[in-house]
């Protein structure tokens, strides 16, 4: 193989590499609540879970430290995790019947396929999170 076979080999790998990468790192998303990104989600079937959390709870911070470790877990390609303030969001936690803080409340499309509350550990999160994959 001579030096521009080579150079071209390994841009390849590289490429492929960074695609990959890529692709691992965007598998689960975080994204801020919104209703309209929720019901968007919802119609298009996609699996999607609405995390309430609070600042001042030491397991909503234990939460989010998991789901950031679970951002570019493969096996939740295509999941999005909307983060709502649960000080904030009255209406959206009486409408889901959530009663406290570190509650997640997954969906597969419109349809409520698991609930989580208080648990931190990312692999009970991810185990709720794949039931709506």
């Amino acid at each position: 193989m001579n030096r521009t076979q080579l150079t071209q080999s390994l841009k390849w790998t590289l490429a492929a590499s960074l695609l990959t990468v890529s692709a691992w790192a965007s598998a689960l998303e975080l994204k801020p609540f919104s209703a309209d990104q929720l019901s968007q989600l919802q119609q298009q079937g996609q699996p999607v879970a609405v995390h309430f959390h609070a600042d001042w709870c030491s397991v909503c911070v234990a939460q989010s430290r998991s789901l950031n470790t679970l951002k570019a877990d493969p096996d939740l390609r295509g999941m999005t995790v909307l983060v709502a303030n649960y000080d904030q969001e009255r209406d959206l936690r009486r409408s889901m019947r959530v009663r406290s803080q570190s509650v997640m409340v997954v969906f597969k499309g419109t349809q409520e396929v698991g609930r989580l509350g208080g648990q931190s550990g990312a692999q009970d999160i991810k185990a709720a999170l794949a039931k709506a994959l």
